[in-house]
């Protein structure tokens, strides 16, 4: 059974796919504890499915270095096998990075390595292109620029808003993030060889 540490930063809808996934026996992981970097409303979600939750905002802390070994602290409590950033909007260390690397992977609302970055819907919109896509990828030091594990192409169209198009991307997200963690723990995905 793969554990899982989810670290959100908003509403938590992946965090809310995986819990729902992990409710049927069959799924081969669980989530141990959500985490955030202030407070979340998809800690909602945790409780609801009796999931502990912590917080570590990086304003209680000198530098981001030091904030980044406080959630490393807290994550390594749960000794977790794989950490999933989902929608998680702070840039961890490389020393957090290092330390739970290849085992953390991170889900973006884009066709990788196009539109990384904080706005890859809007990026995308003001582009002008007529596709855009999703992604799940291993973190590294970079921006959105670690291996791919798996992406899906979604179609942009005339007309399409911001949020608009973010809800469309949101699902195939979700369904690319859940088969993501079932590959990795059936060992059809190996993140030391991808990294």
């Amino acid at each position: 059974m793969l554990s899982l540490v989810v670290l959100i930063s908003g509403g938590g809808s992946n965090l809310l796919a995986l819990l729902e996934a992990a409710e049927d026996a069959e799924f081969p992981a669980r989530v141990l504890a959500v985490g955030a970097d202030r407070p979340a409303d998809g800690f909602d979600h945790a409780e609801r499915f009796g999931v502990p939750t912590f917080s570590v905002a990086m304003s209680n802390y000198a530098d981001r270095d030091e904030w980044g070994d406080a959630m490393l602290e807290q994550i390594q409590v749960w000794q977790p096998d794989l950490v999933i950033l989902s929608g998680f909007m702070k840039l961890l260390p490389p020393r957090v990075i290092a330390a739970l690397s290849p085992n953390l992977v991170n889900t973006h609302p884009a066709y990788l390595p196009e539109f990384p970055g904080a706005h890859g819907v809007r990026d995308a919109l003001a582009a002008g292109v007529t596709e855009t896509g999703a992604s799940v990828i291993v973190v590294d030091n970079g921006v959105d620029s670690g291996p791919i594990i798996s992406q899906e192409r979604v179609p942009v169209f005339a007309g399409d808003t911001e949020s608009g198009l973010h809800e469309r991307i949101k699902p195939v997200e979700r369904r690319l993030l859940i088969q993501a963690v079932l590959d990795i723990a059936n060992s059809h995905i190996d993140l030391k060889e991808l990294s």
